[in-house]
């Protein structure tokens, strides 16, 4: 068979591979040719270039409202109506600029998150990531299975046939080894989660009290539960519309898609349409167990106990609707966290690790991705196991994780030998490094709230305006700093003479051509970044508050499981 050449993974050198191979690549990208430069000036054009890129945004930002989702937003439904509504708009600016920097790597590196880690970073510090991200990642999939069998359980499906179903959908998906058909399956099931919307119009929800939610932050600590109960339900809705997995899932699946920078602007279309998807349905669920929920004193239970709610309030019609959204949400959270997984572990392993690829071809990435899955499935189906627990922790685990995880990625995207004339501006650092603090803020309020269970609205605000004044401080320290390193790389540079071609490369004043052509070059050739005491306290400091913060939500997540 005839062989080809084309542009490998975007990461700057060229591959050799079978004309089938490459004809995937082509079906995947529909009317993408990868040889393509051409302008597109029509609107015709635009929409059909669009269509053929659109993918990755979408699916992991639908993944993201899976099962976790439903029962964490259900809940801030249930308990306080549409009083955290306002939570959603704050997180719409963290959800772009997040996921547009993983773009921008996978697009300009080819090189997946986690590798990327371990080779600027070292061994230390990824394996640390990659153990969060697995761990993490197994409890999000046995979450998905508990959605599975609650929305089977409503619908009236045994759970056994209903786990055993759907796991075997889940890994043959993947197991077809062709690029194409895991997308459409995987599209087809992001079209599934629309069904929030009809859901949403049957509750018909006040207009008045949805607006209020949005404009009007509010921590109603007077439920039960006090306030140390509001704060893990914020951190729980944070940890599940922003969570690490997402980060590794798209910049490999953009690597997979064979997406460069010459399509970037296409693929953030791609990434806003996913944004809006997930808002819309979170509040569409949010307003409709709110109204369903109103006037009842029913305490929250779990995802089929908001099923029934709102059939008792809207008729069984809703309640199917409901269900049914359950199912298709845990289906396609499980593609994206088993195969966010598994990508992350061939990063590590240098394991062959792509849906191109035939289960002969790539049989270790296939095996971790259908044990993860079917793992999952068998710790559902285990009498006795502790679902709930495990449903309430894992969004909140996630939104203690994402901090260490920002981090790494906000220094990758530095990295001028990772990213050269597509670094950060320092707008995005600024942003960047304020979400940061934020969430370090948050996981310091949760610690609080742990140790105090009385602790007042106005003693929270206090905590958090110390955080912002230490983070000011922080942040002014870093601007000085930077500043300084910059003159004396300027400085060095000069006296050094640094060859006008390694000057040209990391330029950030390239052009528009030079810097769409421009490629990371290979991995191995890269020279270890060098990371200074500063930055290594940091980092130790960063991961010793985490460890801590950890073992607090575990404390509170028991006790609330108690009843104390």
């Amino acid at each position: 068979m005839t062989a080809v050449e084309f542009e490998a993974s975007g990461a700057g050198r060229s591959a050799v591979l079978d004309e089938a191979h490459v004809g995937d690549i082509r079906g995947a990208l529909g009317t993408i040719r990868l040889d393509d430069h051409g302008a597109r000036t029509t609107l015709s054009a635009k929409f059909k270039t669009l269509l053929a890129v659109v993918g990755p945004g979408l699916i992991v930002m639908v993944g993201d409202n899976d099962a976790g989702a439903f029962s964490t937003y259900g809940q801030a439904g249930q308990v306080y109506g549409t009083k955290l509504l306002w939570t959603l708009l704050l997180l719409i600016p963290v959800l772009y600029v997040n996921q547009e920097m993983v773009l921008r790597l996978g697009a300009v590196t080819g090189v997946g998150h986690a590798r990327l880690i371990l080779s600027r970073f070292g061994k230390f510090w990824g394996t640390f990531e990659v153990i969060d991200l697995f761990l993490l990642n197994g409890l999000t999939i046995v979450t998905e299975f508990i959605g599975i069998t609650l929305a089977a359980g409503y619908l009236g499906v045994p759970k056994v046939l209903a786990v055993i179903l759907a796991a075997v959908i889940i890994i043959a998906t993947a197991f077809t080894g062709s690029f194409r058909a895991f997308e459409r399956i995987a599209m087809f099931f992001c079209i599934g989660s629309l069904l929030l919307i009809p859901l949403f119009l049957m509750a018909h929800p006040s207009g008045a009290s949805m607006a209020d939610g949005f404009a009007t932050p509010d921590l109603p600590a007077g439920a039960s539960g006090g306030m140390a109960a509001v704060m893990l339900l914020v951190i729980g809705i944070v940890g599940t519309t922003i969570a690490p997995w997402q980060l590794f899932f798209q910049q490999s699946y953009v690597i997979d898609k064979r997406i460069t920078p010459r399509f970037m602007k296409y693929e953030k279309a791609d990434l806003w349409i996913g944004i809006v998807i997930v808002v819309v349905g979170a509040a569409a669920l949010m307003g409709t167990t709110a109204v369903a929920f109103a006037h009842s004193d029913a305490a929250f239970t779990d995802s089929a106990g908001l099923a029934r709610g709102i059939t008792a309030y809207a008729g069984h019609v809703a309640g199917a609707l409901f269900a049914v959204a359950l199912l298709d949400a845990a289906v396609i959270g499980a593609f994206a966290v088993s195969l966010s997984s598994a990508y992350a572990i061939g990063d590590v392993l240098g394991m062959k690790h792509s849906l191109h690829r035939g289960v002969g071809q790539a049989k270790g990435f296939y095996a971790l991705y259908a044990a993860l899955v079917g793992g999952a499935a068998a710790i559902v189906l285990i009498p006795g196991s502790p679902l709930g627990l495990i449903t309430e922790g894992v969004q909140v685990l996630a939104g203690v994780l994402l901090p260490a995880a920002t981090v790494f990625l906000l220094m990758l995207c530095n990295d001028k030998a990772v990213l050269g004339p597509w670094v950060n501006t320092a707008k995005t650092n600024a942003f960047t490094g304020g979400v940061i603090a934020v969430l370090i803020t948050l996981s310091v309020v949760l610690t609080a709230s742990v140790m105090f269970p009385a602790i007042t609205a106005g003693q929270i605000f206090t905590i958090m305006g110390g955080c912002a004044v230490l983070a000011v401080a922080v942040g002014g320290f870093a601007v000085v700093r930077g500043r300084r390193a910059v003159r004396g790389r300027r400085a060095a540079a000069i006296e050094a003479e640094i060859a006008e071609e390694v000057d040209a490369a990391t330029d950030t004043a390239l052009g528009p051509v030079d810097r769409l052509s421009w490629r990371m070059p290979p991995v191995s050739e890269l020279s270890a970044p060098a990371i200074t005491g500063a930055r290594r306290i940091g980092l130790i400091g960063l991961r010793a508050y985490l460890a801590v913060a950890m073992v607090m939500v575990i404390v509170k997540i028991v006790m609330l499981a108690i009843g104390h």
